[in-house]
């Protein structure tokens, strides 16, 4: 597919149609080139060249799209970050991705050995650069980071040849043509607001515009006014969809589907959702070290709530016990994953991609099963993992951060049911002897290292955290006791 020369190749074929808007931007197909090559020629200037990587941290904007095209046409890659990342979280993700340039709105000074540009100084340059380093499937091309069970989150390598690949497997899936326009409301620094959102439906010929900050109650407007054709979201957007005002009838007859994903979704609001507007879900499943999607319900086909639906075209996925054996039809097991999709690796630890890749299967971690009819059904997640409105939260991320505070001397997050986000992290810890922690201190101390989402809601106290037969924490057991205190309040 070249992504590198879709700027080049939409402006050639109709340089005057939409391409990609956002709040305050609308781009044609040559002005999106111009500004591609503009940005190119801006980061050339500050050394960019192949094998590099270009950290981009930007809200939701056409420029940080114009920004991942340019790095690409230069042959280098780019790694998103969160634009509400804290200075010790972004100085990290850019250190570790060895980023020679990080893009941002305001000058910002993170301690870094990358150059810093803003998003001013990415179009300034007058001379558009029609520079371009031939394409290379296995070049790589998104370097996404994910939370990771060792405190830090890690690098998912994504190449080109994975991009393209699942490029081509939602566009099947979904029947993406040059009439379909994408609202894009999930964040861009995920997979799936990248392939899903944004490079799927610029290579079939369609149109993106970007929203902003969702905002529930504005959000069938903008519907109305792009005449939108689909949009991704994850389970708590529905949610908060399916309660707006019973007066709020839009106009969604635009709409030919949306998608689900990111967390499991509660057949209700599906249902509430689907039956109020009269617009499809989609629900599926994948995870970043596979690009964005590995299981989906079918567009046209039988859609099974409480499913993800059945394995992607072109790619494979199977049930296995904790050996990598196939399990008998319709028993539970670790879900498997195999195609064209899946990472590299993860950047700089081979270990650890050693134990997820293995025999080119990836070992996601989630516990599923295959129903009578194949359609995958999630029945547990990663061990400990907490989904927060689809953003994946690692407890020993955060609980890493607070065993650097003097005077912890255990400290264990758990997630706690919320009717809205799905789950919310809820910390507790106790003290070191002669030392004395509140829950306040131990709250400012982790939001100066952690994103708002992160930082648990409660943080509680304890003499002593429980233990099992082995003496390590408990967390079954704090667990059990959210749920008695819950059902006794």
């Amino acid at each position: 597919m070249n992504l590198p020369l879709l700027p080049d190749r939409r402006a050639a074929v109709a340089p005057s149609a939409p391409c990609l808007a956002d709040d305050d931007v609308s781009l044609a197909n040559d002005q999106f080139l111009d500004a591609v090559r503009r940005a190119a020629s801006a980061l050339r200037r500050h050394g960019v060249g192949a094998g590099d990587v270009v950290a981009v941290m930007l809200p939701n904007t056409a420029y940080l799209v114009v920004a991942v095209f340019a790095a690409w046409r230069l042959g280098a890659a780019v790694t998103p970050l969160n634009p509400s990342s804290s200075n010790d979280e972004a100085a990290y993700q850019v250190t570790d991705a060895a980023a020679k340039v990080l893009i941002v709105s305001e000058p910002v000074d993170l301690g870094v050995k990358a150059a810093v540009v803003t998003t001013g100084d990415l179009t300034a340059d007058a001379a558009p650069d029609a520079f371009v380093v031939p394409a290379d499937p296995s070049a790589l091309a998104l370097l996404i980071y994910t939370s990771g069970t060792t405190g830090r989150p890690k690098g998912v390598m994504l190449d080109h040849a994975n991009l393209d690949a699942m490029c081509r497997t939602v566009i099947d899936a979904f029947d993406l043509t040059s009439a379909d326009h994408s609202l894009l409301i999930l964040p861009l620094f995920h997979a799936n607001g990248i392939v899903v959102g944004t490079l799927s439906p610029l290579l079939a010929g369609g149109q993106t515009t970007i929203a902003g900050r969702f905002k529930a109650a504005e959000f069938f407007d903008r519907v109305e006014r792009t005449r939108a054709t689909y949009f991704s979201a994850v389970p708590t957007i529905y949610t908060m969809l399916a309660d707006l005002p019973a007066d709020q009838q839009p106009d969604t007859s635009s709409l030919r589907f949306a998608a689900c994903g990111a967390a499991p979704a509660s057949v209700d609001v599906l249902n509430r959702f689907e039956s109020r507007y009269g617009v499809p879900i989609v629900e599926g499943y994948g995870l970043s070290e596979g690009t964005a999607a590995s299981t989906v319900n079918p567009l046209h086909g039988v859609r099974k709530p409480g499913t993800v639906g059945l394995p992607m075209p072109g790619q494979q996925v199977r049930i296995a016990d904790t050996d990598g054996n196939s399990v008998a039809d319709g028993d539970a097991g670790e879900v498997l994953i195999a195609g064209p999709n899946v990472m590299r690796g993860y950047l700089n630890r081979p270990e650890e991609t050693a134990k997820t890749l293995v025999d080119g299967w990836l070992r996601t971690g989630d516990i599923g099963r295959f129903d009578e009819d194949g359609y995958l059904v999630l029945v547990d997640r990663s061990k400990d993992m907490i989904i927060r409105g689809g953003e994946n939260i690692y407890p020993k991320e955060i609980e890493t951060v607070a065993y650097r505070m003097a005077g912890v001397a255990e400290a264990a997050v758990v997630g706690r049911a919320h009717p809205v986000y799905g789950e919310e992290p809820v910390m507790f810890v106790s003290a070191s002897p002669g030392c004395v922690l509140d829950a306040e201190s131990v709250s400012e101390y982790l939001a100066d290292s952690l994103t708002k989402y992160k930082r648990p809601v409660e943080i509680t106290v304890l003499d002593a955290l429980p233990k099992n037969a082995v003496g390590k924490i408990d967390k079954p057991a704090l667990r059990r006791g959210l749920v008695a205190c819950t059902a006794t309040n």
